[in-house]
């Protein structure tokens, strides 16, 4: 199991204000990704390089809007 506590999170230039936001680690080839309101003590969905472009593509088409 990897620490994530060692990378540097950065947050999506999306976030709002108030929080509401994702961050991204990158270690080697797999991608980290956690709510930013929750910080270190937030789980972390990790995927590895092809699942991670899987995911934006799936977010980019819209398939995760309500």
């Amino acid at each position: 199991m990897f620490d994530w506590s060692t990378v540097v999170w950065r947050k999506s230039s999306f976030s709002d204000a108030g929080g509401n936001c994702v961050e991204v680690a990158s270690c080697g080839d797999v991608r980290g990704l956690r709510d930013g309101k929750l910080g270190k003590s937030g789980p972390v969905l990790v995927l590895d390089a092809s699942g991670f472009g899987a995911f934006l593509n799936a977010v980019r088409a819209g398939r995760f809007d309500r």
